[in-house]
C-alpha cells in the first residue's frame, strides 16, 4: 500500500478519533427530528456503527490502530452494546465518567509508583525533562476526574440535548483548552530536558498529547 501523505494521514486519524462522535450527534439529532422514541438509545446505533467503521479505516489506512483510539473505540463498543441490549442510555451516559476516571487513576497512581503512562503513550513525541513529566502527568491526572465529575453532573442534572453537546464537541474542547495551556509547561520542559544532554527540538516539531477523550 502507498504511504500516506501527511494532509491524508491527519483526515484518517482525525475521523478515527472522532467519527463514532460525530456519527452518535447526527443520528441524535435525527432522532429528535424523526421525533423517535428514546433518541439516546436510537443515536447509540450510530454510535457503534460509527466507532466500527472509524476503527476500520485506520486500520486499512494505516495497518495498525493507535492504542488510545483503539481503548475508546472498543470503549463505545462495549457501552454502546450495552446501552441497545438493555435499552437503557445510561450506560452511554456513564461511559466518559468511567473512562475519564480510568485515565485520571491510572495516571495518578501510576506517579505515585515513580512511573509515567503519559510519557509511555506519547514515547518520543514529546521530550521534557522529569521534573515537567511529573507536572504535566499530575495535570491531567486530575483533570481527567474533573471530567468525570462534570459529566456527571450535566447528564444528571441537564436535558439529554444539553448532555450529548457537552459530550460532543464540549468534551473535545474543554480538551484541547487544557491543552494548550499547557504549553508554557511544555517549553520550559524541553529547555529543562535539553540543558541536561537531551534531543534539542524545535518548536514546530512539538506534537499534541493524543487525544485521549472520548
Amino acid at each position: 500500500m502507498a504511504e500516506l501523505s501527511p494532509k491524508t494521514r491527519a483526515w484518517v486519524r482525525s475521523a478515527v478519533d472522532y467519527g463514532g462522535l460525530v456519527a452518535f450527534l447526527i443520528g441524535f439529532l435525527v432522532s429528535r427530528q424523526l421525533k423517535i422514541d428514546q433518541p439516546l438509545v436510537a443515536a447509540t446505533w450510530w454510535l457503534v456503527g460509527g466507532s466500527a467503521i472509524a476503527l476500520l479505516i485506520g486500520f486499512v489506512a494505516e495497518r495498525r490502530i493507535a492504542p488510545m483510539p483503539l481503548i475508546a473505540g472498543g470503549a463505545a463498543l462495549v457501552f454502546g452494546t450495552l446501552t441497545l441490549i438493555f435499552h437503557d442510555p445510561i450506560f452511554i451516559k456513564m461511559k466518559p465518567t468511567i473512562m475519564n476516571v480510568t485515565f485520571g487513576v491510572t495516571l495518578l497512581v501510576g506517579l505515585a509508583l515513580d512511573k509515567n503512562p503519559l510519557k509511555l503513550l506519547m514515547g518520543d513525541a514529546l521530550v521534557m525533562s522529569r521534573r515537567a513529566w511529573r507536572v504535566f502527568t499530575l495535570r491531567y491526572g486530575i483533570f481527567f476526574l474533573v471530567l468525570a465529575g462534570l459529566n456527571e453532573a450535566v447528564w444528571r442534572t441537564q436535558p439529554d440535548e444539553v448532555w450529548v453537546l457537552f459530550r460532543f464537541p464540549g468534551l473535545i474542547i474543554l480538551t484541547l483548552v487544557f491543552s494548550l495551556a499547557q504549553t508554557p509547561l511544555i517549553m520550559k520542559g524541553m529547555k529543562e530536558a535539553e540543558a541536561e544532554g537531551g534531543p534539542h527540538v524545535e518548536p514546530e516539531d512539538i506534537k499534541p498529547p493524543p487525544p485521549l477523550v472520548e
